[in-house]
């Protein structure tokens, strides 16, 4: 972990130069939602994909067969998301992307297998099972992966998200005694802290699309890796679920929102939980610290799961699913900063 950090602070400068290079920049007012003041670079991704390009060098005896296509996958995440940072793609290409690489994980057998208990106990045929296996794949890959880039409204955000889910895997890993996910869980948060280092401390550059889905992509595939050991897989199988629940609340916030509006889901809009906290009244700092504490608590209920009995588990999980449901409610109602710049220029 600390290795990454100073690789991946260290590497600010380069990844920088590479993405003035290859003209990665973000237009003020090239969309609605892109209000910073100033062009900035979208270095994100590079600087990522470096850090882990380099860690895996020098930890080669760390690089397990299922960590080699996990990474595999995640290179061609950032692959398209350099194109649509240099670009701007539509939807389309990028769906592409991302299915590619999940279904290159799943060819090597990196995938949920959680189906198959139905198949064993002959409820459904293995075939059936399998074919929901990799549904249900492709949605969790997809849906976090698209997650962790919607919600990339405001520096830190996706980078903050990014230390507090890799931390609480690298300690769930290592409850569950598996060393190489929680290796690879502290190499992403200590390149999540680098990141956090240039994109909010020093303001240097965004992530982009290619820094945001690439951790979405590694921190979904991580979850799919994780397997509890000894403990109860009635119930063990929500806690990704809650450690990458803001990003999936946030999705969920902006989708319904949308289309209850019918306006394009994908369209680039001030309607986030962050751009909602501000309309609200929040600073923006206070508003990503909100959004980060709100993911440390629920981070903290899920490894608290662990040691519950699988119904008590439950019961807490869907009391939080009931719980973000009617706030979701709750905020949807509240005006967005759309809302808000739009009754100004009435005005």
């Amino acid at each position: 972990m600390l290795l990454s950090i100073l690789v991946s602070i260290g590497f600010g400068h380069p990844a920088m130069l590479l993405a003035r290079r290859l003209d990665l920049m973000d237009i003020p007012g090239s969309a609605s939602h892109k209000i910073h003041a100033r062009p900035t670079l979208l270095a994100g991704g590079i600087l990522l994909i470096a850090t882990l390009a380099v860690m895996a060098l020098l930890f080669r005896s760390w690089v397990s067969r299922e960590i080699l296509v996990v990474l595999g996958g995640a290179g061609v995440i950032f692959l398209f998301g350099l194109w649509d940072d240099r670009k701007g793609l539509s939807a389309g290409p990028k769906l592409i992307g991302q299915l590619i690489a999940s279904c290159f994980l799943i060819s090597f057998g990196v995938q949920v297998h959680f189906m198959t208990v139905l198949s064993i106990a002959g409820y459904i045929s293995p075939q059936i099972a399998q074919l929901l296996n990799i549904l249900i794949t492709l949605l969790w890959l997809i849906g976090i992966t698209n997650a962790l880039n919607m919600i990339d409204s405001m520096d830190g955000i996706v980078a903050g998200l990014g230390v507090i889910a890799s931390a609480y895997f690298w300690g769930a890993a290592r409850l569950a005694d598996q060393p190489i996910l929680s290796f690879w869980s502290a190499v992403l948060l200590g390149s999540s802290v680098g990141l956090y280092f240039w994109n909010k401390i020093a303001a240097k550059f965004f992530l982009g699309d290619s820094g945001a889905q690439t951790i979405g992509f590694l921190l979904a595939s991580f979850g799919m890796m994780y397997s509890p050991l000894n403990r109860s897989p009635e119930s063990s199988w929500i806690v990704p679920i809650l450690l990458l629940g803001i990003p999936i609340f946030d999705t969920t916030l902006v989708v319904l929102s949308r289309l209850k509006r019918r306006q394009k889901v994908g369209s680039g809009r001030q309607d986030h939980t962050y751009h909602r906290l501000i309309a609200l009244g929040f600073s923006p700092n206070y508003a990503v610290l909100a959004v980060h504490m709100a993911a440390l608590l629920i981070s903290l209920i899920a490894f608290l799961t662990l040691y519950l009995h699988p119904w008590i588990a439950l019961v807490f999980f869907f009391f939080i699913i009931l719980f973000g449901f009617a706030f979701l409610l709750w905020l949807e109602r509240k005006p967005t900063l759309d809302d808000t710049s739009r009754g100004n220029e009435g005005a």
